[in-house]
């Protein structure tokens, strides 16, 4: 696979080797009269694959949509590079290096993947509008910059030969690899993604847990995975928060949580724990 560069630092606060990206202390989350999160807490480390499972309803999306503030938690802080990114917009945990992928295609049907990918790229760009109507100059040179970053990660995902073509004309398999094209795009220091495999076949799963992995290993870029699929989370989660009604019910390695009693009993089933 080909190297993707290093990706430049972002403005964030320093934080000690062994400290975590990531982490929540007792976030809740009330929608109403319903809670859909209570007390969560958990830390992602600075390289690793970290999984967040539980029943349909169980705050798997609610918990990625306070990490990146599509969502206020009424309890608890969030903590990013040990800086409290609690009630900051998402467009600024974005700029700090949290990068998310979703459950649905949020893509631009009608433009080619180079441009979606360049749409992640729009953080990073100080060109204004009327530097873009001009074109010459620091304009243009910022276009080709950005467009060589653009193609490092077509090369990275795979798809040099669909670089040009419509998104809309694509794959559902392939859309969903040029949506963690665009968050790649943005230089994220930690990936959320949510189902990124949801409605795969086996041959596009497969890729899918290939680029999960070099991610994490090639980038150094930690991965926080909400995913369904237990065997592909057994195989490549170094840690999993399991969450129940909002509650966290376990916490641990992948053999730990197969033979959690409480987790059997709210989640895996028989077929997962053998």
């Amino acid at each position: 696979m080909p190297e993707l560069a290093a990706a430049p630092e972002l403005a964030a606060v320093p934080a000690p080797a062994t400290a975590p990206i990531m982490r929540a202390d007792g976030i809740t989350l009330r929608f109403g009269g319903v809670t859909a999160l209570s007390d969560v807490s958990f830390e992602i480390g600075a390289s690793e694959i970290h999984a967040i499972i539980g029943p349909n309803g169980a705050g798997k999306s609610c918990t990625l949509n306070c990490m990146n503030g599509f969502s206020l938690p009424q309890q608890g802080r969030l903590f990013f590079r040990e800086q409290d990114i609690t009630g900051l917009p998402p467009h600024r945990i974005a700029r700090l290096g949290v990068g998310r992928t979703f459950q649905g295609l949020q893509l631009f049907a009608g433009l080619s993947v180079v441009d979606n990918l360049l749409t992640g790229r729009h953080m990073h760009m100080k060109t204004g509008a009327l530097q873009g109507f001009v074109y010459r100059g620091w304009a243009h040179a910022e276009e080709l910059r950005e467009r060589r970053r653009v193609e490092e990660i077509i090369d990275f995902l795979e798809i040099k030969n669909i670089r040009h073509k419509l998104v809309g004309s694509l794959s559902y398999g392939l859309r969903k690899r040029v949506d963690l094209g665009r968050a790649l795009a943005m230089d994220p220091r930690v990936l959320l993604m949510d189902e990124p495999m949801a409605g795969m076949n086996l041959e596009e799963k497969e890729d899918m847990v290939r680029f999960v992995i070099d991610i994490r290993e090639a980038l150094d870029i930690p991965v926080v995975i909400v995913e369904h699929d237990m065997h592909v989370v057994m195989d490549i989660a170094d840690r999993i928060t399991v969450l129940d009604w909002g509650h966290v019910i376990a916490r641990g390695g992948p053999q730990a949580i197969k033979g959690d009693p409480a987790v059997i009993k709210a989640y895996l089933g028989a077929e997962v724990r053998r």
